[in-house]
């Protein structure tokens, strides 16, 4: 039996092991010698500047070596340019310790140097830092009176494109809903907590840090410090978890970089879970949708209009409002997305970032059109499917779409449904059944890498991308042994080093599509090598076999009509007469892929079908079932590919009953930091979830044909189980999260 890992195979991560034995070294799990601890302070206030700051009791701590602030931090840009990174919105980045300015509650404002941890917390405690507030507001409801569209974009924003006369034809329509919607702000919450080891060699750092992308990071520090690129290593080969919080460079490794430089020596600096909520999140957004149908529900109008929070120093976007214009076949639709700022740090992409909020929401207010037009939430999805990208007019790539609503449907056994809500209990129990669709996009950014194979016949391949836990390492070696024909045990992924072939950050659902690509473009070029001079082996055994009609199975390249006649790996590296064979490629959108992005959409799509089961008389809800049909390409690993699919079901369970951050506007600051009070699904609130990966050819949409699983299983999710909740108890809450306040 062969054990050369192939595409389509489920295969257990190849870096499973070393996690769950706790042998996997993450960013604040180095200990390089002489080792310092760095302590982060955090600003009491919401907005104004810094007065004083006191740091004798701190000082006069044993083992304090050094407090650093805007007042003696070493030398950094001036220039707000320097300090953009890859994934910077629009603005003025923030500078961390960059004067006495407080722009957000939770600011960093001094780090506590010394030789333990504990020393430098307990010196940070005695830190004296005195300030002259301003007024300052975070209620976004306020923020709404002064919103606004901003004049410069993220390369990543694309605005809403109308057609028809939208306004005219929902005024003319027979059926009519309109309605705001609403969900509040979200922090990401990975189990790795944002941490950075700095170790300081003579004038040159390597730096650990909790990222997801290590050459972004690299060229970052090297900006606003003045290192040259090549004494900057920035290393990240194991992530617990970003969900986009790690996209960006975060302040902790500008602090940890800080005081390295100043100090010359290693340190350390991680944030503490109520810091997390000091920086990135998702942002709370309002959605006003407006439906026109006919008597039969077929839409005559869409208009979608959506806001969202921004800081006051960067204007984030999100693509809102485009989702629904593009997924419904509809003549007349128009959408507007606005952005209203509060002083709060700027927000950032999380999991489906923009699709996340503005898909369900849109999901919701197509359900409540089918009660308004008295059809079936399926059959009206049904009848207004388009076969096209609506908002575009050009055809996707693929769209496996209705095959997922029937496949679905057929598994959840959604043709039992009643339709008036309240109708379908089992004891005390009211049962509701919702459905919604999923959207997201089908990425492949330029991606380099390289493949080394050494005389044993040990491969390694190599790309300096990221695993944030979506399973990056063992697509690479799946892609590989695919390629190569080398057995699992024979194969090494490497990632996560700065110093590797050049690969984006890591996100949009685009590293597996595109780091495989440029896996399998590099095992390729390694194959033609091999091939060469297996020609030259004793006895040329392959003599008069051409390129194409060479095959590699089990470590041998064998010819395809008679595999007797084959020659080892191993053999085909010492006829080279070199110790390795090495090549390094990039995976980049030709001519042709770019033509055919102009005149196709790449998108993947799902059909998501919930049952909750909720108390008569508590309002408690119980997500019981989950079916995800999911059309999503070619897919590599099904094992991984369905656990992808499953963290996106979760966080959108947690989306729909439980996430949301409160803020004290009086103090300007979010309350519910730390995971006692920040709701997240924990296992007693997830029972059933089964995942259907539909059957979806396409060899359009990326080199492998693959299309990106890690974002499209949130999408879609929480308007499923509000829709499912609304038909249990027919009381229908438009604000995100559904929680037993808003059923009572």
């Amino acid at each position: 039996m062969s054990t050369t890992p192939r595409i389509g195979d489920s295969i257990s991560r190849t870096d499973g092991v070393l996690k769950v034995t706790g042998n996997a070294p993450y960013a604040a799990e180095h200990f390089p010698p002489g080792l310092l601890y760095g302590w982060i302070v955090s600003s009491g206030i919401a907005k104004g500047r810094i007065k004083s700051i006191d740091d004798s009791r701190a000082r006069a701590i044993a083992g304090v070596v050094e407090i650093i602030t805007h007042k003696n931090r070493p030398h950094m840009a001036f220039l707000d340019g320097s300090y953009g990174d890859d994934v910077a919105p629009p603005g003025s980045p923030f500078r961390p310790f960059h004067d006495d300015k407080i722009a957000y509650s939770l600011q960093p404002v001094a780090l506590v140097v010394a030789d333990t941890l504990e020393n430098a917390r307990d010196a940070a405690a005695l830190l004296d830092v005195t300030y002259e507030a301003e007024e300052h507001n975070t209620d976004f409801g306020i923020a709404l009176a002064d919103k606004y569209e901003p004049k410069k974009t993220r390369d990543t924003f694309e605005k809403p494109k109308p057609r028809g006369n939208a306004k005219q034809a929902f005024a003319d329509s027979p059926v009519q809903h309109h309605a705001t919607y609403h969900s509040g702000n979200h922090h990401h919450n990975p189990m790795e907590m944002h941490g950075t080891t700095v170790e300081w060699n003579d004038g040159k750092i390597v730096v650990h840090d909790k990222t997801q992308g290590a050459q972004n990071v690299q060229a970052y520090l090297s900006g606003i410090f003045g290192f040259s690129k090549k004494d900057v290593r920035v290393m990240n080969p194991y992530v617990g978890g970003a969900f986009g919080s790690g996209l960006r460079p975060q302040y902790q490794v500008v602090l940890a970089t800080m005081a390295a430089k100043l100090l010359e020596r290693s340190v350390r600096v991680t944030m503490t879970r109520a810091q997390m909520w000091s920086h990135v999140h998702r942002p709370e957004a309002e959605q006003e949708v407006s439906l026109g149908a006919d008597q039969n529900g077929q839409l005559q109008a869409i208009i979608n209009k959506a806001t969202t929070a921004t800081s006051k120093f960067e204007d984030y976007m999100e693509v809102i409002v485009n989702w629904g214009l593009m997924n419904y076949k509809c003549e007349n639709a128009e959408g507007e997305y606005t952005l209203a700022s509060v002083d709060t740090y700027t927000p950032g992409d999380m999991r489906a970032p923009g699709a996340a909020t503005g898909m369900n929401l849109f999901e919701i207010a197509v359900d409540e059109l089918a009660y308004a037009t008295n059809v079936d939430p399926l059959q009206l999805r049904l009848l207004n499917y388009s076969e096209k990208d609506a908002m575009h007019d050009k055809p996707f790539t693929s769209k496996a779409l209705r095959e997922a609503f029937a496949e679905g449907a057929e598994k959840f056994g959604w043709s039992r449904r009643t339709q008036a809500p309240g109708s379908m209990r089992e004891g005390t129990d009211l049962i509701g059944w919702g459905v919604a669709t999923g959207m997201w996009d089908a990425m492949f950014q330029k991606t380099a890498a390289r493949a080394t194979i050494t005389a044993d016949g040990k491969l390694e391949v190599a790309s300096a991308t990221a695993d944030i836990g979506t399973g990056t390492y063992t697509v690479m070696t799946q892609v590989a042994g695919d390629v190569l024909g080398l057995p699992l045990a024979d194969i090494t992924a490497k990632l996560g080093d700065s110093d590797l072939p050049a690969a984006p950050v890591e996100g949009g659902s685009w590293a597996a599509a595109s780091t495989g690509a440029a896996v399998e473009l590099a095992c390729k070029s390694l194959a033609d090598e091999l091939y060469k001079y297996a020609g030259k082996v004793e006895g040329k055994p392959l003599e008069g076999a051409k390129r194409d009609e060479i095959a590699f199975v089990d470590g041998f390249i064998v010819v395809r009509a008679n595999p007797f006649k084959r020659v080892s790996i191993k053999d085909a590296v010492a006829a080279s007469g070199k110790d390795k064979l090495e090549v390094e490629e990039t995976a980049k959108p030709g001519i042709l892929d770019m033509a055919s992005q102009l005149q196709k959409s790449r998108n993947t799509h799902s059909a998501i079908f919930v049952e909750v089961k909720v108390d008569e008389e508590l309002r408690i809800v119980r997500v019981t079932r989950v079916v995800c049909a999911v059309a999503a390409g070619r897919i590599i690993n099904p094992k991984t590919a369905r656990s992808q699919i499953l963290g996106g079901v979760v966080m959108g369970i947690g989306m729909a009953l439980h996430e949301e951050t409160y803020t004290d506007h009086k103090l300007g600051r979010f309350m519910n930091h730390s995971l006692a009070e920040y709701h997240i699904p924990v296992n007693a609130d997830i029972e059933n979830i089964e995942v259907i990966f539909v059957d979806e050819p396409d060899a359009e949409v990326t080199p492998l044909g693959v299309k990106g699983l890690g974002e499209i299983g949130i999408v879609g999710t929480a308007a499923a189980v509000a829709n499912a909740i609304y038909h249990a108890t027919g009381t229908r809450v438009r604000s995100l999260p559904v929680t037993v306040d808003k059923l009572l």
